[in-house]
């Protein structure tokens, strides 16, 4: 699977983007409102379950080069949420959107253009009713970005997520969703 905007591919991931992601997310700035910061085991994890679940399902989060030069960038993509996670959701959600981007790519709008062509994606392929986005309470970066592709706080679904432990700076997240306008419009 891949997906294309102006500047963006959103493809499927390699081997050779392992290290590249775990370098990202080594970073303690990219990952300032994450408990802690990730490893190469972690990136290792996660592509091989991003790989899985494209398998599986179809979709998942994808790695993200510049059309420009082929730099890779960092992931995004979407997932249904996990069961334990999505039960602590208020509404109980399906599937959320994504994304993590090393800092040099920051502010360049990068975010923005590949979520609305998951979101696309979501609305016309998938046939998805909702898709929604869960972000630390405090993170206004990623917020922003939420905001740009259409999404609304949805105040009332609010939460602490359990996997950041009790009492935790990081633990209250917030919820922004979007409903499919495609299938509102049919």
């Amino acid at each position: 699977m891949r997906l294309e905007t102006e500047r963006l591919v959103l493809r499927e991931w390699r081997d050779a983007d392992k290290p590249l992601y775990a370098e990202i997310i080594a970073d303690p700035v990219v990952r300032r409102f994450f408990p802690e910061v990730g490893t190469y085991a972690d990136a290792d994890a996660g592509i091989e379950r991003a790989r899985q679940r494209l398998r599986d399902i179809g979709y998942s989060f994808f790695a993200v080069e510049r059309k420009s030069d082929g730099r890779f960038l960092g992931m995004l993509g979407m997932a249904p949420f996990r069961d334990e996670l999505r039960l602590a959701i208020p509404g109980a959600p399906e599937v959320e959107i994504g994304w993590q981007l090393g800092q040099p790519y920051w502010g360049q709008g990068y975010a923005p253009e590949g979520a609305r062509a998951m979101l696309d994606f979501a609305w016309r392929s998938l046939r998805l009713t909702e898709v929604v986005a869960i972000t630390y309470d405090g993170n206004l970066p990623s917020r922003r970005v939420m905001e740009k592709i259409g999404m609304r706080h949805d105040p009332d679904s609010d939460f602490d997520h359990p996997d950041v432990p009790q009492g935790h700076l990081l633990r209250p997240h917030v919820v922004y969703r979007i409903l499919n306008p495609v299938l509102r419009d049919d």
